[in-house]
């Protein structure tokens, strides 16, 4: 007889959350059943959608009967949705299990996150009528889990247990009678937790130790949990153990044979309070009777402090991306507005007639609609806003990508502009508005789809700056696994975020960092938070390169927005306190005068900062690169006739003559500074494959 699978545990109620944003969206939360079954290849974690067991059930109960709906509009849809149902399934062996991670306490309902051995890491489920202690507990008749000391919420699962390590070492015979004994007393003692340097290769481990004497003692005796077992106050033992070197820590990387003293003590840091979104009375009390907006720099700080009411969310976009000067008064905006859309419509006119026999001798026109073509009808394609076939909405992303291409012959089209502007046209619902909101927000990211890859290289290379007084034993841990290069926070910084959160929460995130504070480089910053978040999960899991790009890549869409933004805030206050910060690391966070540089001076020595402001001073050039280039001002080149059409002319990638002037508030301790930048120019049709990778 064919062995069965035995459910040694099943829960109902279990939910997979994929849209926070609307509750009342029946897809907001999935339900489904979570089982811990014994199979004949071994024990399994399986979570299924209710929708998607049901199907199975009734597949199998009309499995003999040969039917078809007739309505097959309604089996398509059906079918449709069952997909998209089973791709949110999990399915693993218990033994490919590396952590999980629970939720905080008092956090509302209880979740757990599964972390495999190859760095998967699935989405969280949610147990809305418990249960998640109960299956854990199951766990634990299989698999040794322990929780990390670093970080309360991350479990680790250890492929031994504390017995079997005592029997590897008392074969091994590593140790004198003495300190044999000494040491066989605690690892016994499974409340001590030494198995914990021991577990993977009792044999390697314990010779790599004789030289980590140091990190041993400290990991068994340090804990929280053995405190009460110390013979000696717990300052008396440090002292024992290493003599502190001021404002150094030492690394306890598990690297053979030698330590590194790697952390500096930053102050500090700040607690931090996010604030409520600007509301419609306080947007409209901050205009005068000449429509002019007063007091400018504070409706930006209750921007980045809370963001937008999403009902008046359109007209302060359009400040936050220059279609608006901030300056302008009601009667000028009028103005602004009717010459915006006369332009717009010459340059969609220009790639409107362009007939199929011109088109042939236009390889590079024809190529990048051969892009567009593709990337509209894959972007955010489960949103409400483009879902279907026939959705004209993807008629008007197509278009405004296609008109970008005249309004920006230099750069054209690269994938991942798509991302930049779906959000904004759902934000504007106009075509026009929407347009210019893109060309504003392309202005600040241009720099990023450039052929030569460069501004993107710049911008990790500062992560990397950043992160090694930030957090070094961290950053030392990347170099030591490939990943000194921070390539896996490519699409991050590539499309600023675009797929790493819910829909909503990008348009949150985007106007705080429009804001340019508490520095126009802010977004690095929140790169360093998500960083820390995760922290715990790399170390300890021991992840190499391959699992870190793929965690990196699995927690999309599970990063908490407001959590990370506070993080952030309070990196930057604790970096901005820390007396002894390099004059490099204050140019990237806008704390220091930049120096004087030759006009000619190359990309990485230049910075682009990023305002909607057209009043600003001279701009001066500066060495620290930050690639958050400014909205569109006067001056900035665009086609506007067929005839530059013909010739070839356009307007350059970014502007040549982009201009800002940021202002600091006080509490950020920073002034008011102007900066340019020249704008990149040449095909990006290399630039499609370099990038290729990130969205695949």
């Amino acid at each position: 007889m064919a062995f069965q699978n035995q459910v040694l545990f099943a829960k109902d109620s279990v939910y997979v959350h994929i849209n926070v944003q609307d509750t009342k969206d029946k897809d907001a939360h999935i339900a489904g059943r979570v089982f811990f079954l014994n199979k004949p290849e071994g024990y399994f974690v399986e979570w299924k959608a209710e929708d998607v067991l049901n199907l199975e059930t009734t597949s199998e109960e009309w499995d003999v009967i040969n039917y078809k709906n007739d309505r097959d509009g309604d089996s398509v849809s059906m079918n449709a949705k069952m997909d998209a149902r089973r791709k949110y399934n999990i399915s693993f062996d218990i033994l490919d299990l590396k952590s999980f991670k629970r939720s905080a306490p008092n956090h509302g309902w209880a979740y757990i996150i599964f972390i495999l051995k190859d760095g998967t890491t699935f989405p969280a489920l949610h147990f809305h009528n418990g249960g998640s202690k109960a299956l854990l507990k199951e766990l634990e008749n299989f698999i040794y889990i322990r929780r990390s000391p670093n970080d309360p919420r991350l479990f680790l699962v250890k492929d031994h247990d504390p017995e079997q390590l005592s029997q590897s070492i008392n074969e091994l015979s590593l140790f004198t009678d003495s300190s044999g004994a000494y040491v066989q007393n605690f690892v016994n003692d499974s409340k001590h937790g030494l198995s914990k340097k021991f577990i993977k290769s009792p044999y390697t481990t314990t010779l790599g130790g004789f030289s980590k004497v140091t990190n041993f003692l400290r990991d068994v005796l340090m804990t929280p949990e053995n405190n009460q077992h110390l013979t000696r106050p717990q300052s008396e033992v440090a002292e024992l153990l290493h003599d502190d070197i001021p404002g150094m820590e030492i690394s306890q990387l598990d690297e053979p044979g030698f330590e590194m003293i790697t952390k500096t003590k930053l102050p500090a840091r700040p607690a931090v309070k996010r604030g409520d979104p600007l509301s419609s009375p306080q947007w409209n009390a901050f205009f005068d009777a000449e429509g002019k907006i007063s007091k400018v720099e504070d409706l930006k700080d209750i921007i980045f402090r809370g963001g937008v009411d999403p009902a008046i969310r359109a007209e302060v976009w359009k400040f936050l991306l220059g279609f608006y000067d901030w300056d302008s008064c009601s009667k000028k905006r009028t103005d602004q507005r009717k010459r915006k859309v006369d332009e717009y419509f010459r340059m969609k006119l220009q790639w409107k007639t362009i007939s199929a026999e011109q088109e042939k001798r236009f390889s590079l026109l024809k190529e990048r609609r051969g892009l567009i073509d593709k990337d509209v009808m894959r972007t955010d394609r489960t949103h409400k806003f483009f879902a279907g076939d026939k959705n004209p909405n993807l008629q008007v992303l197509y278009d405004i990508l296609m008109t970008y291409c005249m309004y920006n012959f230099d750069l054209g089209y690269v994938q991942g502009m798509s991302d930049i502007l779906s959000p904004i046209l759902v934000v504007m619902e106009n075509e026009v508005d929407a347009f210019w909101c893109f060309a504003g927000a392309m202005e600040r990211v241009c720099h990023n789809f450039e052929m030569d890859q460069n501004g993107m290289k710049v911008q990790l290379s500062q992560i990397h700056k950043l992160m090694q007084i930030q957090d070094p034993e961290l950053c030392a841990y990347l170099e030591a696994h490939d990943s000194g290069n921070f390539y896996f926070c490519f699409r991050w910084i590539l499309i600023v975020f675009k797929r790493e959160f819910h829909f909503h929460e990008i348009q949150r995130l985007w106007e705080v960092i429009w804001t340019d504070r508490p520095c126009s480089n802010f977004h690095l910053i929140i790169s360093l938070a998500i960083l820390e978040s995760e922290k715990s999960t790399l170390l300890e899991n021991k992840f190499g390169f391959t699992e870190i790009l793929k965690h990196i890549n699995d927690i999309s869409l599970s990063i908490p927005l407001e959590e990370t933004l506070r993080k952030a805030e309070g990196i930057f206050l604790q970096l901005r306190d820390y007396k002894k910060l390099p004059v490099s690391l204050k140019e990237i966070l806008g704390l220091h005068p930049p120096a004087h540089l030759p006009a000619s001076q190359s990309m990485e020595n230049s910075v682009f900062l990023g305002s909607a402001s057209n009043s600003a001073p001279p701009p001066q050039p500066v060495d620290c690169p930050t690639l958050v280039a400014a909205a569109p001002t006067k001056g900035v080149s665009r086609s506007a006739s067929g005839g530059d059409l013909a010739r070839g002319a356009g307007g350059a990638a970014c502007s040549a003559n982009v201009a800002r002037s940021v202002g600091m508030s006080a509490r950020y301790g920073g002034g008011a500074r102007q900066n340019n930048g020249a704008g990149g120019g040449g095909s990006n049709s290399g630039a499609t494959d370099d990038v290729q990778k990130v969205f695949t």
